[in-house]
């Protein structure tokens, strides 16, 4: 039996759509049939969602097609896109579904895919929609089974964690993030502030997109009116990251991407820091005036990663809040990771965010 996906929902770096309209559960399964197939009909996969309403619904569509496509799926439940990541990346499998809208509104919904390390974009997403449309599927009787991974996560997380005490706040925004984020802060020194940890689907407070201003309004309120040293936001599945200094003042990606770079290059002289090309020149001046060798690269986060392969970069960003860790992390984009760097990079300046934003000179494109 052959199926037809809505064209649109077949994007450059994600499956992605409004669910009811161009996505559906029948969707799901059909994937999960097709990246059966594209993997040959055998072998582990993980799979993880994030806290929209649907991601139940759409994961044990996904996951029955998985199934009957014969593989094995190894399901490790609600949370931010990163912890799929680091699933893939330290478990038995050999790729990972996290079925999640991302930063989109609560109506949408989708699927970014790994599969042999590497993040299926552009022409694979394309391949998935042919073979889809041919039913030409694998057949199996794949096992399922469930794997908690959250406490290892959250262990690995702070595991060779070097920083010290701040003030800090942070919004979860509601989204897939926050029982990590809970956690998280129960392990890291300092005083912590958290807000919009409970995962809601519908977004109640703002849209989960750290990126936009307006949505970062109530992480400046908590920051200015108790007095912290800076404050951090998620975007809904925990792979973008927002940052604003104790004077609320918004840091923008490439300002991030300047702060967390002096470490790594500390460490790796030379090293390749890699920004997307929505970065402003500053960055790059910046970059280089620390001894690094500044990359700029096409925008998407399967771009940044395969360049990052590539050139063996240990530090990515891009403008939208992606960074991307290779030095003593795994190469992938994770917010809650970059929040951890960044604590870090504050404290070995031994001086405050809002004086470390001062001192960067005026971003110009």
């Amino acid at each position: 039996m052959s199926h037809e996906f809505d064209p649109s929902i077949l994007r450059q770096y994600d499956i992605r759509g409004v669910v009811g309209e161009t996505l559906s559960e029948a969707d799901a399964h059909a994937l999960g049939r097709s990246y059966a197939t594209m993997a040959g009909g055998e072998g582990r996969v993980a799979v993880g969602r994030d806290g929209r309403d649907h991601s139940p619904g759409l994961e044990a569509a996904l996951v029955s097609g998985l199934a009957a496509g014969g593989m094995d799926v190894v399901r490790v439940g609600l949370g931010p896109s990163p912890m799929l990541y680091f699933a893939a990346a330290t478990l038995d499998v050999i790729g990972g579904i996290q079925v999640t809208g991302s930063h989109n509104p609560g109506d949408y919904n989708g699927f970014k895919m790994l599969l042999g390390g590497d993040s299926i974009h552009g022409e694979a997403i394309q391949r998935l929609g042919r073979i889809a449309a041919r039913g030409d599927w694998t057949e199996g009787r794949g096992n399922v089974e469930d794997a908690d991974i959250e406490d290892a996560y959250v262990d690995r997380l702070v595991e060779d964690f070097r920083g010290g005490d701040f003030k800090i706040g942070w919004d979860a925004g509601n989204g897939a993030a926050g029982p990590v984020l809970d956690k998280l802060l129960e392990k890291l020194p300092g005083e912590h502030y958290a807000i919009f940890t409970q995962v809601d689907g519908s977004f109640p407070n703002h849209h989960p997109d750290p990126t936009v201003e307006k949505n970062l309004a109530h992480l400046k309120e908590l920051v200015v009116e108790n007095g912290l040293d800076f404050g951090i936001a998620f975007d809904g599945d925990g792979d973008r990251i927002g940052a604003v200094d104790g004077e609320g003042r918004v840091l923008w990606g490439d300002q991030l991407l300047m702060l967390l770079a002096g470490p790594v290059l500390a460490e790796q002289p030379g090293a390749t820091i890699i920004a997307d090309v929505k970065a402003s020149r500053t960055l790059f001046e910046d970059v280089a005036a620390k001894g690094g060798k500044p990359l700029m690269w096409k925008t998407g986060h399967s771009l940044i990663k395969a360049k990052m392969k590539e050139t063996g970069a240990p530090l990515a960003g891009e403008m939208s809040g992606h960074i991307f860790f290779k030095h003593r992390w795994y190469g992938f984009d994770d917010a809650l990771y970059a929040s951890v760097r960044l604590i870090e990079a504050v404290d070995a300046s031994g001086r405050s965010l809002s004086q470390l934003r001062d001192d960067i000179p005026p971003t110009v494109s």
